[in-house]
Parts: C-alpha cells; sequence; structure tokens
C-alpha cells in the first residue's frame, strides 16, 4: 500500500489559506441541448393524474 502524503490537519490548513471565490453562473445550453431540456420540463417530468400541477405557467 502507499503512503498517504500529509495529514488531514494540513488539509484543513491549506484550505482555510485559499481564497474565498463566489460561483460563477452556469450558462445555459444551446442547439440540441436546450430542445432536450425543454422536452424534459415538459413531458418527461410531469406527474399523471389528480396532483398539484406542474409546469413552467402552473399557479
Amino acid at each position: 500500500m502507499s503512503k498517504v502524503c500529509g495529514s488531514l490537519a494540513c488539509v484543513v490548513k491549506v484550505r482555510g489559506q485559499t481564497p474565498k471565490v463566489a460561483k460563477q453562473d452556469k450558462k445555459k445550453p444551446h442547439r440540441r441541448a436546450y430542445k432536450r431540456m425543454q422536452y424534459n420540463c415538459r413531458f418527461v417530468s410531469t406527474i399523471v393524474g389528480f396532483r398539484e400541477k406542474r409546469g413552467p405557467n402552473s399557479s
């Protein structure tokens, strides 16, 4: 078995030293991937029956 390089105490120290960077916004997918996302939102994830309405415009 190989040896572990560094201990968990060192991990916490290094993580605390690194600067905090804000998360970037994700881009929406384009072309084929966007159409796939639309299809999944409209048809695949809908619930059949007398339950809460789901969809982009249900109130």
